[in-house]
Formats: C-alpha cells, structure tokens, sequence
C-alpha cells in the first residue's frame, strides 16, 4: 500500500514517545501490505473500526492512542488523516 500524510504520523510519535515503535511497525506492514478489503486489514489488524467511506481507525497501544485513516482499496493508498490520544478521539467527528 502506498502511505499518503505521513507527517501526522511522524508529529503524532515525535509528540508521543512510547507509541514510536508501534507506528514504526504498523508504518512498515501498511507498507508491504496489499489490501483488496476490509477484511485483508482484519486479518492482521482485528481490532480496527470500519466507520464508513472506507475511514479506518487502529488501535495503538491497546486502545490509548487511534489512528485515523481512509483507505482506498481499488488504488492501494492509506491516508493518515489524523492521530490522537484515546480522549481527542473521544472529540473527533466523522
């Protein structure tokens, strides 16, 4: 999958030292991944919400961080739309 708004991710762990590794890691597996449908992301990602439109929301840390995405499935491209702690997640709106 090609990876577009990687600076949300990169200011989200430089703000959030102990999510670095994880976002390193999920960073590299999007990368090598190639996603046809939300179930391919399922399968290695079990506990990511699918809330419409395609949006995407993993988990980092168990459920102490979100990650916001849209995946676009038929070009093969990830958009980070936005990072946050579980309560700013609490305050986004879809």
């Amino acid at each position: 999958m090609k990876v577009l708004g990687r600076k949300v991710l990169h200011d989200f762990a430089r703000k959030h030292a102990e999510v670095r590794g994880q976002v390193s890691v999920w960073l590299a597996e999007v990368e090598a991944a190639t996603w046809k449908t939300p179930e391919d992301v399922r399968e290695r990602y079990p506990t990511v919400s699918f809330i419409g439109g395609n949006r995407a929301v993993f988990n980092m840390k168990g459920k102490k961080y979100r990650l916001d995405t849209t995946i676009a499935f038929n070009t093969g491209i990830v958009q980070i739309n936005r990072a946050g702690t579980h309560a700013e997640y609490g305050s986004w709106t879809f």
